[in-house]
């Protein structure tokens, strides 16, 4: 079983994770590109049994386009976003994989947002991968 672990930029917020992924997927959406600085963001998806979560955290929760409450975890000492849940998928965690600081996770299967928000220059190549939006 592989165990990799994420953490905020101080150290200070972490979680490590054990077991499968559940999903890895990237989105366009315009809210996690203001909350990434990024062209996009890139996650990791956890049973929430196979999460240890140490450290503080505060809290930021966003209502989605489709109607779903986002609650962003982050650490208030650094502001790195580390884990997030989204209420329409119970029991699961989302981890950005920045935070693993692994350029050797896995790639994508999902893309959200694809033709509709996605910047022109951006090509994720990965194979294969479902295309939403």
């Amino acid at each position: 079983m592989v165990t990799r672990r994420a953490e905020c930029s101080c150290g200070q917020l972490s979680a490590v994770c054990s077991g499968e992924i559940v999903r890895i997927s990237v989105c366009h959406c315009l809210a996690c590109k203001r909350r990434t600085g990024s062209a996009f963001s890139y996650n990791g998806r956890f049973k929430e049994g196979d999460v240890a979560i140490h450290g503080r955290a505060a809290q930021f929760t966003r209502v989605g386009e489709q109607g779903g409450r986002v609650s962003y975890s982050f650490c208030p000492d650094c502001g790195t976003t580390v884990h997030y849940r989204i209420d329409t998928q119970p029991g699961v965690i989302a981890i950005p994989v920045g935070a693993f600081a692994d350029p050797s996770f896995p790639p994508p299967f999902q893309s959200f947002y694809h033709d509709s928000r996605r910047c022109e220059w951006v090509e994720i190549r990965a194979e294969p991968l479902t295309k939403f939006g």
